[in-house]
């Protein structure tokens, strides 16, 4: 990693009323990874002046640098000049308090080097730039690379849960779905990818209004059909943006079994077609004692990828995977216990889906009865831990490993059987997907906001 630290001057501009806001800033930039042709890097705001209310930082890349993605943050670059605002949650910083963003970025030239000035609401501030480390030789594979997608929400302000569960937020149009996994593209859209006939893809530009856009395989998945008995219908799948391209896990299986696999795929788009197959992630049968379907990807704070995975047996289990691959690592093959229920609610847990945030990692997971239309009795609890690997316990310390787990939402009103869940954070809030039954059976789509209280427990909004 190589950090570049400014010290800022004092002024007040931009954003910031002259008369009541002096800017003193140091900034920190860090290129977090590199690899031929693209970077990923992360900047802090460290603000030592008054109060700010609003701040928007400006710097100059050299020629062929660009931004391609960025978090926390809004961002336009023009030529070589590159303007971030920020995101409105984290746009007050107090005095000698700080915020954070992280981006993707692309360069074709011999060298990638740090910028050698940024301002602050104006203010310039100084200071001598540092090389970044030396690119690999050589191109890639396609699934080669290091991660390239934020491995944590930013913090928000804490919050108070509502007194009774909210119903969804509002979607409207191609909203029948079973077991959502969503992404935000590096074009500000949405990509759902659900349960269906070789994997059902749906997307938003706005997170409300969904329209159907055609299978991840048009011309089916003949690898798969080992696991489903020949039909098409493949389930749970995970999807993100990591190394300037879509990754895909999915499960093929069939109702009950235990002989059940993981595949990957991979897309420099997302759209229906455009999906490598990239093989087989792990498999599972009689002879283990666990399921392999319902995969999340998550990659810790060292850069590392791990899967979660799971359904009822001996419950949620985690495996490390390698970063060049996205496939299961050759070096450690362990399988980690994550959470487990009790035989006598049939060991009820699937659906794991780990979400770091402020420290702490939170596995959230799906407990109860699935797939039984409005007697659904499906619901979301989660624990956390600090680690990756566990163990995870619930708001009264009671581990997942032995039945614990707090529960975040359940069955109210007209909603029957909420889970399958998935979070994302997005510029707005974290966002909660999920599948819910109506009165009729039908399986649609739930959208909740995530909060935070006071103890770092999510609820929903």
């Amino acid at each position: 990693m190589t950090v570049l630290t400014l010290a800022g001057m004092l002024g007040a501009v931009g954003v910031v009323n002259a008369a009541a806001a002096a800017v003193s800033c140091r900034i920190a930039y860090a290129v977090t990874n590199q690899w031929s042709g693209g970077f990923g890097a992360s900047v802090t705001v460290h603000n030592l002046g008054d109060p700010l209310d609003g701040w928007r930082l400006v710097w100059t890349f050299g020629a062929g640098q660009t931004v391609t993605q960025l978090w926390n943050g809004t961002f336009v670059q023009s030529g070589g000049q590159v303007t971030v605002a920020d995101a409105g949650y984290n746009g007050a910083i107090p005095t000698n308090g700080s915020t954070a963003f992280g981006f993707n970025g692309g360069w074709n030239s011999v060298v990638n080097p740090v910028p050698a000035s940024f301002a602050l609401n104006g203010v310039t501030c100084t200071g001598a730039p540092a090389p970044t480390t030396p690119p690999p030789t050589g191109t890639p594979p396609p699934t080669s690379g290091p991660t390239t997608a934020p491995t944590t929400a930013p913090t928000r302000p804490p919050g108070t849960p509502p007194a009774a569960y909210p119903g969804p937020g509002r979607v409207t149009g191609d909203t029948g779905v079973h077991d959502p996994a969503v992404v935000k593209s590096p074009t500000g859209g949405y990509i759902l990818v659900a349960t269906g006939d070789n994997l059902a893809i749906k997307t938003s530009g706005d997170r409300t209004a969904w329209r159907d856009a055609g299978p991840v395989w048009p011309s089916g998945a003949p690898w798969t059909v080992a696991y489903t008995g020949g039909g098409r219908n493949l389930w749970a799948p995970d999807i993100s943006y990591r190394n300037g391209q879509f990754y895909l896990y999915y499960s093929a299986s069939t109702f009950g079994s235990q002989r059940s696999a993981i595949f990957l795929a991979t897309s420099p788009t997302g759209a229906s077609g455009s999906w490598t197959d990239r093989g087989l992630v792990i498999e599972s049968s009689t002879a283990v004692d666990y399921n392999a379907i319902d995969p999340n990807l998550v990659v810790d704070a060292e850069g590392q990828w791990w899967l979660s995975f799971g359904s009822f047996w001996s419950g949620l289990k985690l495996i490390r995977l390698d970063p060049a691959t996205g496939r299961r690592s050759t070096t450690d093959t362990a399988v980690r216990a994550l959470a487990t229920r009790p035989s006598n609610v049939g060991g009820a847990v699937e659906a794991p889906t780990i979400h770091r945030y402020g420290g702490y990692y939170y596995l959230f997971a799906s407990f109860d009865r699935c797939c039984q239309g409005a007697q659904s009795t499906y619901r979301i609890m989660v624990g956390r831990s600090r680690t990756v690997t566990g163990p995870y316990l619930d708001r009264n310390g009671t581990s997942m490993t032995s039945g614990g787990g707090t529960q975040v939402l359940a069955g109210h009103g007209s909603i029957h059987g909420p889970g399958h869940q998935a979070v994302i954070a997005d510029s707005d809030a974290d966002v909660l997907f999920y599948h819910y039954y109506a009165d009729n059976g039908a399986a649609l789509l739930g959208i909740n906001l995530l909060g935070w209280d006071a103890a770092g427990w999510p609820y929903v909004y």
